[in-house]
């Protein structure tokens, strides 16, 4: 089980015939995720990487079924591919692309509210399910099947928390990069709500960063959640070392002044009874204690 995507995930890939774009196709290819074609405007009708290509992404859907999209475009054209996504009733999109106007983050969020189409990012790595899907940039040779999810603000950090899972001999449910921009699609409260429903994540590693409140909220959520619906969260923020009202480059950390501090939100996560770590490389230990315990 996984949350997402998984092996029956049929997915297109916007922007396809790109540089970026086949070179990644072509790992999640090998990889085995069910990638059933592409959409770059101008070029319907051709074929790229041996898959077929479509002008739209409601001509890729209505020929292959897809109902998830990985998006490799430029910033500028973001706001019309997911526009697209949405109006082709795309299940998810997921947006690697970095440097998207806060404009048009405001707009996508008010085309998304209401639709059937969950997005992640944009600025992530993407979203991986071990041994089924890779969705985006992720490095797929360090990942392992198994039943911990992970969802996460920092694209390195990301890898990180997997290499730890995998040091404590257990493996990754589905891993999940939100975005590191001001502005996402999915955060932690709409995330760790997928993993609280999948039966085969038996536990969570949570990493967040300065800026925003996006930590405090999957606090909040986590804290007020039925104790029999709980699982395990082990949480980690990034920026602990940095000096109070020292601002970090993140959008977000420009924005609060840097008087939201990695401790604060810590705090927080501490509070909603969330196993909080002060170094990413203690993730392991608590894994071990958690699953010795019999968790």
């Amino acid at each position: 089980m996984s949350i997402l995507v998984n092996k029956d995930t049929k997915v297109i890939v916007q922007g396809i015939t790109g540089t970026q774009a086949s070179f990644h196709v072509k790992r999640s290819l090998d990889y085995g995720t069910q990638i059933v074609g592409g959409v770059t405007p101008g070029k319907g009708g051709t074929t790229h990487l041996d898959l077929p290509v479509f002008d739209t992404v409601k001509e890729a859907v209505a020929e292959t079924g897809a109902n998830v999209s990985v998006m490799f475009v430029p910033a500028r054209f973001v706001k019309d591919a997911v526009k697209e996504a949405v109006e082709g009733e795309l299940d998810l999109a997921v947006c690697i692309a970095d440097g998207v106007p806060i404009k048009d983050m405001l707009e996508i969020k008010s085309m998304l509210k209401g639709s059937k189409t969950k997005l992640i990012g944009p600025n992530t790595p993407g979203i991986i399910t071990p041994g089924e899907a890779r969705l985006g940039v992720s490095p797929e040779n360090i990942h392992r099947p198994g039943r911990i999810g992970v969802v996460s603000r920092s694209s390195s950090l990301t890898y990180e928390a997997v290499i730890e899972i995998n040091r404590a001999g257990l493996g990754q449910s589905t891993v999940v990069g939100l975005g590191d921009d001001t502005l996402i699609g999915m955060d932690f409260v709409e995330t760790l709500e997928q993993f609280m429903a999948d039966k085969d994540t038996e536990a969570v590693v949570m990493i967040g960063q300065l800026g925003g409140t996006f930590e405090e909220a999957g606090a909040g959520y986590y804290k007020n959640l039925c104790d029999k619906n709980k699982k395990p969260v082990i949480g980690f923020v990034a920026g602990n070392a940095v000096p109070f009202g020292h601002k970090m480059g993140y959008a977000g950390d420009i924005i609060t002044k840097g008087h939201v501090t990695a401790q604060d939100k810590m705090d927080a996560m501490a509070d909603a009874g969330m196993i909080v770590v002060n170094n990413i490389n203690a993730i392991h230990t608590e894994l071990q204690k958690l699953f010795s315990a019999g968790c």
